[in-house]
């Protein structure tokens, strides 16, 4: 194992940066406009929860937990707090100590075919890892996407999944543990928005599937890994306190959306983007125009969704009891593209202004460690 030469600040707070990024992949049409609905009162079919217990990340005490990464993507945390990063080009995992600290290269992913929005994408660490040591990745090979299953620095993972289309644009790739202890899978449409409304086709879906990669038992048709349908590119999922799922969803040119994921339901697109009041097709939670957010990663602490925005260059905070969202740290770290909730309850946050469409300053990419009060 590697250390990798990077860059620590401790409680280190930036200054304020205005400035114009590119949309993720997408031309945008400004609406200026915010919406928000209340959260439907059917629950996700998940046993557990998994967001942490009440309490709020102090968005107003950023703490530099690493800087000098190369577009990290995945973010998740082993037992003993330290987190696992994915870096989207080089196909490295990082190993980052719980308190910050230089971190350390535990484990390549041979056959990335980094280019566009692919590479290595999103990772998840087995919730029996403790047992079983196994971490997952989603990633873009020569002809497709594919998810391994791994024990960090065994060079010899195993596909459980391939056959998801890839392209230069909406690969998806984010992988998230749900509360039934099945493993999630946002897929993108790959440039081709029919492959959404297909049953029998993986992209454009939220997949859940068992730790070998076959369709997990209860979903909505048997044999089945698909989950729901009509998505377009799917790079957020987190799950409430009440178990109700959350995912998060880049807009075409109008709506990037927040969606509470039901199973087999159907979220309009390429025939729908954002609230049309179809009854074949469910309306999003919240949506937000294109420059407001393309939204990435996503989490819930406490009462509270935290929705990191690339475009946007801002965090979204949405809470799940009812009000309206807030756009917090706005132009002050760049592009935000990953956010999750560590075991001590703080909020990390991944910066990704090294990705091609940011505007790189000193010290980027970072993740920024905001503690629970």
């Amino acid at each position: 194992m590697k250390p990798v030469a990077r860059t620590r600040l401790v409680f280190a707070t930036a200054g304020t940066f205005l400035l114009v990024a590119c949309s993720d992949g997408e031309a945008a049409t400004p609406r200026g406009e915010t919406t928000f609905a209340p959260p439907p009162s059917s629950a996700a079919a998940s046993p557990s929860a998994t967001a942490t217990a009440a309490k709020s990340p102090d968005l107003g005490k950023p703490q530099t937990i690493v800087s000098g990464l190369e577009v990290p993507w995945g973010l998740a945390f082993l037992p003993d707090g330290s987190a696992l990063v994915s870096e989207r080009d080089s196909g490295d995992i990082l190993r980052i100590p719980a308190g910050g600290g230089d971190p350390e290269r535990v484990h390549q992913v041979d056959g990335v075919d980094a280019g566009g929005e692919g590479g290595l994408l999103g990772i998840a660490v087995d919730p029996e890892y403790a047992r079983n040591k196994y971490v997952y990745a989603y990633f873009t090979a020569s002809g497709d996407n594919r998810i391994i299953q791994f024990r960090l620095g065994d060079g010899k993972p195993r596909i459980i999944l391939d056959g998801i289309d890839k392209a230069g644009v909406h690969n998806g790739g984010r992988l998230a543990f749900g509360p039934d202890g099945f493993l999630y899978v946002g897929t993108g449409d790959a440039g081709n928005g029919s492959e959404s409304q297909d049953r029998d086709d993986l992209n454009g879906k939220i997949l859940r599937i068992t730790r070998d990669g076959r369709a997990a038992p209860g979903n909505p048709d048997e044999g089945s890994r698909v989950w729901s349908l009509g998505h377009r590119n799917v790079q957020g999922l987190a799950w409430g306190p009440d178990k109700k799922m959350y995912g998060i969803e880049f807009g075409q040119n109008t709506w990037d959306e927040v969606n509470v994921i039901q199973p087999g339901r159907n979220y309009g697109w390429p025939e729908a983007e954002g609230k049309e009041g179809n009854s074949r097709y469910v309306d999003p939670l919240v949506q937000w125009s294109t420059d407001e957010a393309s939204p990435s990663g996503a989490a819930v602490a406490g009462d509270t969704l935290y929705v990191a925005g690339l475009r946007g260059e801002r965090l979204w905070t949405v809470p799940l009891g009812g009000g309206e969202p807030k756009a917090e740290l706005n132009g002050e770290y760049g592009r935000l593209r990953t956010v999750a909730v560590a075991p001590d309850g703080a909020l990390w946050v991944t910066t990704s202004n090294r990705d091609g469409r940011g505007d790189p300053r000193e010290g980027d990419d970072k993740i920024l460690r905001f503690a629970a009060s």
